[in-house]
């Protein structure tokens, strides 16, 4: 496994893998990849495999409005590559891009009722911040992405 930025090359691959992360993860489109690749690849990973087999890909954004945050909008590993230490190889390489630019913290949301990646978060550091309300031991904020659209919020302190 080799964790490199987005490239181009690998974009129709990557929406493919997100695809498989339905319905917890929507995937952009090839005009979205390509952006990524082309503008945010430093925090953009993906793993390959020797066969140039996509296994794994994080696509995550430096804030605007708070430099200190880098936002992991997706985590996606292919079903049949898991538990591999693909997910922990990803996050790794972001957090390091985001201690190269001195950010705080590395934030991300996840669904409520979705209790793998809940565990992977958990797995890998990250702390489920306080919100207005649980469900099933897990905080969750009301309309954080918008209304109706209430999340679990996950943050690792990089300081």
């Amino acid at each position: 496994m080799i964790v490199v930025p987005l490239q181009p090359e690998y974009i129709t691959e990557v929406q493919e893998l997100m695809k498989l992360g339905e319905p917890y993860i929507s995937a952009r489109t090839l005009s979205d990849y390509w952006l990524y690749a082309k503008l945010f690849s430093t925090t953009c990973p993906i793993t390959i495999e020797e066969d140039n087999t996509v296994t794994g890909a994080v696509i995550a954004f430096r804030s605007q409005t708070d430099p200190g945050d880098v936002y992991i909008q997706d985590v996606m590993i292919h079903p049949q590559h898991r538990r591999r230490g693909i997910a922990r190889a990803l996050l790794q390489s972001v957090r390091s891009q985001a201690e190269k630019w001195a950010c705080e913290r590395l934030y991300l949301t996840s669904e409520p009722d979705n209790q793998a990646a809940q565990a992977t978060w958990a797995t890998l550091g990250f702390v489920n911040v306080p919100g207005d309300h649980e469900n099933d031991g897990v905080s969750i904020i009301t309309d954080f992405k918008g209304p109706g659209r209430s999340r679990a919020v996950y943050e690792l302190a990089l300081t």
